[in-house]
């Protein structure tokens, strides 16, 4: 069932159950204000004939004896009467003394248990049928001036106007309701189709997008600032993400193709060689097996920073331990220095500090800019590491003295086989991977890389660290008191 279905079901349903609801509430103030009509109108005529009867009651008198002698004058009792209403005056002992013309030649026949109530001064109406003709009923006892009942008041009215006034109000509420639910599922259906069309315009362009596979194409965003035209937008945003999210795949297939390619050429060129006897002299064999070596070595490093990168993505978590992050930077300046070719490392501020984290993981990353540090500071250059502690962050810093790096690269720097200087990165034996995992790692420690650089000048590296897991890193960089360039994020 469609949604456009099941609103405008939705929709009908509420409004018969809210018209039921009214029109039963109607119909039943009409039905109880009707009969209350009826006997106040019973009422008005009993209390109108009690009256009349107290003129000519005499105190000196019985009421029965002069009924017996004939001596009392009784009103009429058409006076009370109309086609409607029928009267009749009735004895304490059941003889009925006067009735109204309206009966003809037949008499109220009113339960007797009215009648003992109507003596006890309980006077509760009731309905009776005659002839199939429903009739309201209602008893008013004849008293004395002393209190006495000497008679009933017996008054009848007939209900065929009340009944008839509820059957046509009935078949109006039906007739109503009816037709309102109609007109509102013609409405609701139309209505929910102007409010779920542009959400079935936005399928159709995603179906025509998915199957022409056209990532460039956007949903057309309506000019009112509703929901609609936010989904839409959102929409937008989510098919540039995407797009943008295959076209870095495509890249990335095209890189590690590329970056896979020259290895194995030179690999299959050196065999080449080998198998046809080329390199007969021992020295010239062994270069060849070194450049292969060299060259495997090149793509093991490749996969292994792939499958790294894969471990990340997936969300596969680290071993995470306390680690004493003085001791591991110690570590790493040891290691820089056999590797510094020149290049001055020195130590700067190192405080003590303790987090939870991978300690192999985190050593390779600090490697690998001290590496980058050294590889991009010309001789006589000088690489500085620092470890501080600010509230309750740690601050590890990799600056060096080097080539610095240009603005427009800043951006791109930790995408995968992204690099600033393609021939020389070759050259050196990188595999563009290098940043890449040291961000992976950092976000993975719920923590933050960032690098400010100056061409000529040279580049820092930065690395932000919670000192408890639960922490997460700044939403902007201020969490360095004296930054020294303004920071670029990626």
């Amino acid at each position: 069932m469609s949604i456009r279905t099941r609103l405008t079901l939705w929709y009908v349903g509420l409004l018969a159950l809210l018209l039921i609801v009214f029109g039963v509430a109607l119909y039943t103030t009409v039905y109880f204000t009707s009969y209350q009509e009826v006997d106040r109108s019973l009422q008005q005529r009993a209390s109108d004939i009690q009256a009349s009867l107290a003129t000519v009651i005499t105190l000196q008198d019985d009421f029965a004896s002069i009924l017996r002698r004939g001596g009392l004058i009784l009103p009429n009792a058409d006076v009370f009467s109309n086609g409607d209403i029928y009267v009749q005056l009735r004895a304490l002992d059941g003889r009925i003394i006067s009735r109204s013309e309206n009966l003809g030649n037949q008499y109220l026949v009113i339960p007797e248990d009215q009648h003992e109530r109507a003596k006890r001064g309980e006077v509760v109406p009731s309905d009776f049928t005659v002839n199939k003709t429903r009739l309201r009923a209602y008893v008013a006892p004849i008293k004395l001036k002393s209190g006495n009942v000497i008679g009933y008041i017996e008054l009848a009215q007939r209900l065929t106007q009340v009944d008839n006034t509820l059957r046509d109000l009935a078949t109006l509420i039906i007739v109503s309701i009816a037709a309102g639910l109609i007109v509102a599922a013609i409405g609701g259906w139309v209505i929910a189709g102007n409010i779920l069309g542009p959400i079935d315009r936005v399928t159709m362009t995603a179906r025509k997008i998915t199957r022409a596979r056209d990532l460039g194409r956007r949903i057309d965003v309506p000019t009112t600032a509703d929901e609609m035209g936010r989904l839409a937008m959102t929409f937008n945003e989510m098919l540039a993400r995407i797009e943008e999210l295959f076209r870095a795949q495509q890249r990335f297939v095209a890189d590690v193709s590329h970056e896979l390619r020259s290895p194995l050429t030179a690999v299959r060129g050196n065999l080449d060689l080998l198998k046809r006897g080329a390199a007969d002299d021992a020295a010239d064999r062994e270069q060849m097996i070194e450049a292969m070596d060299s060259e495997i070595a090149r793509m093991s490093r490749l996969v292994d920073d792939l499958l790294l990168l894969a471990r990340q993505d997936s969300g596969v978590p680290m071993a995470k331990q306390p680690i004493e992050l003085d001791t591991l930077l110690l570590e790493v300046y040891r290691q820089a220095q056999v590797i510094a070719k020149g290049v001055l490392v020195t130590l700067g501020a190192e405080d003590q500090a303790i987090i939870v984290g991978d300690r192999d993981r985190l050593k390779q990353v600090l490697l690998n800019l001290v590496d980058n540090a050294i590889k991009y500071t010309p001789q006589g250059g000088k690489v500085t590491l620092s470890l501080t502690k600010e509230t309750d962050w740690v601050k590890i810093a990799v600056h060096d003295t080097g080539i610095g790096i240009a603005p427009e690269n800043i951006p791109n720097l930790f995408d995968r086989f992204y690099r600033v200087d393609k021939a020389r990165s070759r050259d050196a034996g990188g595999t563009g991977l290098g940043l890449s995992i040291a961000k992976s790692v950092v976000d993975a420690h719920n923590g933050r890389i960032v690098v400010e650089s100056q061409l000529g000048k040279g580049s820092t590296f930065t690395i932000w660290l919670p000192l408890t897991e639960t922490k997460m890193i700044p939403a902007s960089t201020s969490v360095s008191p004296t930054p020294r360039f303004a920071l670029n994020e990626t």
